[in-house]
């Protein structure tokens, strides 16, 4: 068009000759045509939101597209020959959503967690680590300018630009901040450089910038300055990251790897222990299992040792100018798994196998001694071999999955969707700090971040207003609430929100990718179905980078306290015994005992634990402790039974081949005795022990598994051993196993051995053997009595007379979702999903916000089960949703019930009518002397929650095309036919399929009358409409 109108040619015909010659004329015209026009690119796979975004393009030589450096970890680019597409938007209306909503520049921060996602990465971080990285003077080469005191910024660089000071020169500078205040800062030059490109408003930031480091200052300056300003900040801190990485000249180098000599001695000293260890098994004091086990938590400890003594030599080397350290302390690249196999030793690797039948031996216990610098032998590199191809092959199955996970997830949420700002409700979601054994995993600042307060928040000592309640928290209150040490906070939650249809603002809280409050219209569901679906990817992409090597998990066998305080111990039942040394100890054997250390002045507990059942007890009730006392000390490899009386071992019904098998270890020529299973259900093994009378004291059944310490006959005393329980240990951490976990948890599966889970508060006994279950009888205080059967072939955790509540597991096992459900209601199954799959993410150090989870999760609680249907139209154990539920039932309030007809011709009996239509009906039938209408109130339905799978969920949305796109089309078809459902296209998906505009974001529907054109065509109506007045 634009040839044409500059005359340049005649006809449309020979504008495209000249377009495919490409004559240079076209180049200035396609440079005016671009202007103020930005083109979308993409890069599959497009796992979230900001795998597509806008660019203003710019024309260059070259076949290839330049991106923006900070933009590749949003796309997951890298330069090794990734494709993109490029795509053109062309109506008005697109050119302003592109600019408006997907520029590069606009997405900063990432929707999963709300941190920056456009951080340097890399060069970037290395030449900025290697700037702001401070070098003292030695007596071999000295740092020019040292100490050196000046005036101003402008005066470093000029100091250093005349070659007086040194990049990594400690210096005092005068520094003035916003406010105009003055004060003398010790730094060094590099940072003051760094500092020149920081926005005043962010202060001065004086310290060794990493990887880690650089995504906090970025929040911090975006909550200071604003997204423009930023974007500025981050264009400078790009271009100073690749110049320094430059002109440093760091670069990886042989003679960086260095290699420890004390590696020889720490080898030498575990090859003696591992040989004693497995004397020790050939004179056959310890088992197989425990050999395994103890062999290798040995090399597991020296590798660690190795690894921690290496780290500190390269940090001392070159005073930690070391290019390779440098690297991995960065966070550039490189980890200390992976110097560790440079420099330290490859270590124990993983044995391809899937099945845990062996118990669980899936670690070589032969390590790899040598590292990749001394090279490996023909052996070693065999042994490695296993692992690679393993990590190789889970990676191409993983991927798979991950994408069928995201695709469930999108389909289940996709229609959650903010639909107003408010829906008054008072329920609220009570947040506590996660702990796991101990420890605080997340504070209680991080998790009610960017959340509506659902109650004030109090100072628990002083009572006074931190938050008021319905009031957005910001990080500075969040900050302030966990330093008052408040335990619990009561925020709005998806959970609680009783919207009908989508969620409502104040329950969903902040807008993670934008930092403030969301906007209606925001398809939040999707957001949640990809900030949880794209680190799955992730994560099954990881299991190779260290070809195998197995990062076994040590078990530790004791317990420390993290903080000083008052003991005080719930439930505790011990007894006293006296060791092999002859010294007394104290050994625990109730199963719920919880271990609080209390400060002493708020009577507030730090921290709980569960202690287990068979540890030694170091501590006791009301004592003043101080930290990292040891509370108590167990048997990391065994689980173990005790015997909480004195007397004289019997056997019960433990026979040869029935009930037990003689396992002879063929290298040792040791006997021990292990429970089997066994066909005939009226045995179950049980060891009694015999008072002087003969009468019997305790019975303790035995598992499956167990390998009994005693013979019959034995004396014992109390506390003593009567056999132990092989543990599984010595699985390596892989999120193999996190994957499917994520997966059963979201499609709520029972696992693969329930619990049985009490339901009530009470007393244990134990019942008759039936079928080869044991009945447990739990006795509530009220009276009632419920029965449980658990399988004899599991491990039983309480005893006869042990008190449990409700919702404590009978059996070992993992409880069901449906179980917490059913006995502890519905926030605590929801609460439990969300943690559960949290645990995964987190072992994986992947961040996700709660409100994600949430999301999911309210859906799949999203249907109740009729109980009693009452007077409306719904059938007893009829499946509908909480929103139709609750319409009904609204619709059947005030309205009232005709049981006696009397004169009335309108209205029959079972009729259901209003209560003034009655009102009405009955004043007529006095007026003209009839007997009146007898009637009763509407009886409401009834309910209970259903928790239901994310498949499950889908294919019962309302919407049927919906349904029918994601699985099973035909069944959904033809069930939709059958029952004649009609869709109202409330959901995204729906309206894709019908070619609607989605009704999130812009194309919601308040917004379908607004127009989008340009000033001309706006005046152009305005005139046409003034001329038809």
């Amino acid at each position: 068009r634009k040839l044409l109108e500059r005359g340049i040619v005649k006809t449309v015909k020979s504008a495209k000759k000249i377009i495919d010659s490409r004559e240079p004329v076209v180049w200035d015209i396609l440079e005016n045509v671009m202007k103020g026009h930005p083109v979308l690119l993409n890069r599959a796979p497009t796992l979230h939101r900001l795998g597509i975004q806008a660019f203003q393009p710019k024309l260059i030589e070259g076949k290839a597209l330049q991106l923006h450096p900070l933009a590749c970890t949003a796309f997951n680019a890298d330069f090794d020959g990734d494709q993109m597409a490029v795509h053109l938007p062309l109506g008005s209306a697109a050119i302003l959503e592109a600019q408006l909503l997907m520029l590069g520049s606009h997405n900063i921060l990432n929707p999963a967690n709300g941190a920056p996602i456009a951080v340097p990465s890399q060069d970037m971080v290395l030449g900025l680590y290697y700037i702001t990285k401070e070098r003292a003077s030695t007596k071999e080469d000295e740092v020019k300018g040292e100490g050196m005191v000046c005036y101003s910024s402008e005066e470093v660089r000029i100091a250093h630009q005349e070659g007086r000071l040194d990049l990594h020169a400690a210096i005092k500078m005068r520094y003035v901040d916003i406010e105009g205040n003055a004060s003398l800062i010790d730094t060094t030059c590099g940072r003051v450089l760094f500092n020149e490109f920081v926005p005043a408003e962010a202060g001065y930031i004086n310290e060794l910038l990493t990887k880690k480091s650089l995504r906090g200052i970025i929040s911090h300056v975006l909550n200071s300055v604003g997204v423009p300003r930023t974007a500025q900040f981050l264009d400078d801190i790009k271009e100073l990251g690749f110049t320094m990485a430059f002109k440093g000249g760091l670069s990886f180098n042989l003679n960086d790897v260095i290699i420890p000599p004390e590696k020889e001695e720490l080898v030498v000293k575990a090859t003696a222990e591992v040989g004693e260890v497995m004397d020790n098994y050939n004179m056959g004091l310890i088992t197989n299992n425990e050999r395994y086990n103890q062999i290798i938590d040995i090399w597991t400890h020296t590798n660690s040792r190795l690894t921690n003594i290496l780290m500190d030599r390269l940090e001392t080397d070159k005073q930690g100018f070391n290019s390779i350290y440098m690297m991995m302390h960065s966070g550039a690249r490189g980890s200390k798994e992976q110097i560790r196999q440079l420099s330290g030793m490859r270590g124990l690797m993983a044995k391809p196998q899937k099945s845990s039948a062996t118990g669980g031996q899936d670690i070589i216990e032969n390590p790899i001694l040598s590292n990749f610098k001394e090279g490996l032998s023909i052996l070693e590199y065999f042994i490695s071999t296993h692992g690679a191809r393993k990590g190789l092959a889970d990676t191409a199955l993983k991927t798979a999955d991950a994408g069928y996970l995201t695709r469930r997830l999108v389909d289940v949420a996709q229609d959650v969707i903010i639909t107003e700002d408010d829906c008054f409700t008072l329920r609220t979601l009570t947040m506590t700090p996660l702990r796991q054994n101990d420890e605080i995993v997340e504070g209680i600042g991080d998790r009610i971040l960017g959340r509506y307060t659902g109650q004030a928040v109090l100072h628990p000592v002083t009572e006074e207003v931190l938050v008021a309640e319905g009031e957005l928290i910001s990080a500075v209150d969040a900050r302030a609430v966990e330093l008052a040490g408040v335990q619990e906070v009561e925020v709005r939650s998806v959970l609680t929100c009783e919207s009908r249809i989508g969620v409502c603002a104040k329950c969903y809280g902040l807008n993670l990718a934008t930092n403030r409050p969301v906007q209606t219209g925001e398809a939040v569901g999707v957001i949640a179905a990809q900030s949880i679906g794209e680190p799955g990817t992730q994560l099954t992409l990881r299991t190779f980078h260290v070809g195998g090597t197995a990062s076994k998990i040590s078990d530790t066998n004791q317990i420390r306290t993290k903080q000083g305080g008052v003991v005080e111990i719930d439930d505790l039942r011990t007894v006293d015994r006296t060791n092999a040394e002859g010294e007394k100890e104290v050994v625990v054997v109730s199963r719920s005992s919880e271990f609080k250390v209390m400060d002493p002045e708020t009577k507030v507990a730090l921290s709980t634990t569960v202690l287990p059942y068979g540890s030694v007890l170091f501590v006791k009730d009301g004592k003043k402790i101080k930290k990292d006392t040891a509370v108590c000390q167990w048997d990391p490899y065994n689980n173990v039974i005790i015997s909480e009386e004195e007397g004289t071992v019997a056997f019960e019904s433990i026979e040869d081949g029935v009930t037990y098998r003689e396992e002879l270890d063929e290298q040792t020529g040791f006997r021990e005795i292990v429970i089997t299973e066994t066909k005939d259900k009226k045995k179950n093994p049980a060891v009694l022990i015999m008072g002087k009378k003969k009468e019997v004291l305790r019975t303790y059944s035995l598992p499956v598994g167990a390998h009994l310490s005693v013979k019959e006959g034995d004396k014992v005393g109390k506390g003593f051993i009567l056999c132990k329980i092989p543990r599984v240990a010595g699985k390596s951490g892989d999120i193999t196993g996190g994957l499917p976990r994520v997966t059963e948890l979201f499609e709520a599966r029972n696992p693969s051995n329930p619990a049985v889970v009490s339901e009530v508060d009470g007393i244990v006994s134990y019942g008759k053997i039936k079928r080869g279950n044991r009945e447990i009888i739990v006795e509530a205080r009220t009276g009632g009595k419920f029965k449980y059967m658990v399988p004899l072939s599991k491990h039983i955790l309480v005893q006869d007379n042990d008190f449990v509540k409700a919702g404590m597991p009978l059996s070992d096992g993992a409880i069901t979702p449906n179980d917490i459900l059913n006995i502890m209601g519905p926030t605590a199954v929801q609460e439990y999903i969300v943690n559960e799959i949290q645990d995964v993410y987190r072992l994986q150090g992947v961040k996700i916000n709660d409100k994600h989870f949430e999301v999911i999760v309210r859906q799949m609680m999203k249907k109740v089960v009729i109980e009693d249907g009452g007077d409306t139209q719904f059938l007893e154990k009829q499946i509908i949703e909480k929103a139709d539920f609750l319409n009904e039932n609204d619709r059947v309030y005030g309205m009232v019930v005709v049981t006696d007809a009397g004169g009335s011709e309108t209205l029959k009996v079972g009729q259901m009518v209003s209560a003034r239509r009655l009102r009405d009906e009955n004043s007529s039938l006095v007026r003209r002397d009839l007997p009146k209408m007898e009637s009763r109130d509407a009886i409401p339905a009834t309910s209970r929650p259903l928790l239901q799978g994310i498949t499950r969920a889908s294919l019962q949305t309302k919407s049927f095309i919906s349904a029918a796109s994601f699985q099973e089309t035909t069944k959904v078809l033809n069930e939709a036919a059958v029952s004649g459902k009609q869709d109202h296209l409330l959901g995204l998906k729906e309206n894709v399929i019908v070619g609607h505009l989605i009704p999130a974001g812009t194309g919601t529907r308040q917004f379908s009358d607004l127009k989008v054109s340009s000033k001309e065509e706006f005046d152009a109506l305005v005139e046409h409409a003034s001329n038809e007045d």
